[in-house]
């Protein structure tokens, strides 16, 4: 990953009922910002796609309080399909560069 090296990794887990995503430094081994659909406030009523489209704009609204504007997108071996696409998309359209 040529240029990666300083930008922090958002990384995501997705379980059979809920998925979650954090923004980490791998240089200091620190978590930056997170979300997950199991945080009260985040996507209380929603399931599947639209539980991940929630947490994908939240945590990239707490990554940008947290001064981060580029991260690489690691999607944990998970396909990219469906609820981790959702995710994805819209950190980005939450304003996140990958």
């Amino acid at each position: 990953m040529r240029g990666s090296a300083a930008r922090p990794r958002l990384a995501v887990f997705r379980s059979s009922r809920h998925i979650s995503a954090q923004v980490i430094d791998d240089q200091t081994g620190s978590t930056l910002a997170s979300a997950s659909s199991q945080q009260v406030g985040v996507a209380d009523a929603a399931t599947g796609v639209a539980a991940a489209t929630e947490v994908g704009r939240v945590v990239a609204e707490r990554a940008r309080t947290a001064g981060i504007d580029a991260v690489v997108f690691d999607r944990g071996g998970y396909r990219y399909h469906g609820r981790v696409a959702a995710l994805a998309d819209a950190a980005r359209e939450a304003g996140l560069e990958f």
